[in-house]
């Protein structure tokens, strides 16, 4: 089953101890403007999958996170998210995967839970099992009548 939040409020995620971010809620609108990105659009063909998930993700997160609590300079001034400490901040690998983990794949999941269904043999997820086994002769042609 499918919760709506009608409410549509942005959410309080913790990225590491004593680190949390204020994020939008991971709409279709959201996602579609980060795929047009600039920075996202503009990566070679040949980019690998790593560098596209990490432009995306800063791309995302420079229009999802609206505060934050527990990130500060060099000489340990709170600062307020600007798109280059966002960038910063993910810049870092386990608030990247935090980030991953606790609002990109909740996305992700829901796609996944869209289809109740077993994977076809023949598409392109092939993982569902026959659970019929074969004929012993082919079945005969019904009369015309």
């Amino acid at each position: 089953m499918l919760t709506l939040d009608l409410t549509n409020a942005p959410r309080w995620h913790d990225l590491a101890p004593g680190v949390r971010v204020q994020l939008r809620p991971l709409t279709t609108a959201l996602m579609v403007a980060t795929r047009a990105d600039p920075e996202v659009e503009s990566l070679p063909d040949e980019a690998s999958d790593e560098t596209r998930a990490m432009a995306f993700a800063k791309a995302l997160a420079r229009r999802a996170v609206l505060a934050w609590e527990g990130i500060s300079d060099a000489d340990g001034v709170p600062i307020n998210p600007s798109p280059e400490a966002i960038d910063a901040l993910l810049d870092i690998w386990p608030i990247f995967e935090a980030f991953q983990l606790t609002y990109v794949s909740k996305g992700l999941l829901l796609e996944q839970e869209k289809n109740a269904s077993a994977p076809l043999p023949s598409g392109s997820s092939a993982g569902a099992q026959d659970t019929a086994k074969r004929a012993r002769k082919p079945a005969r042609t019904a009369p015309r009548g």
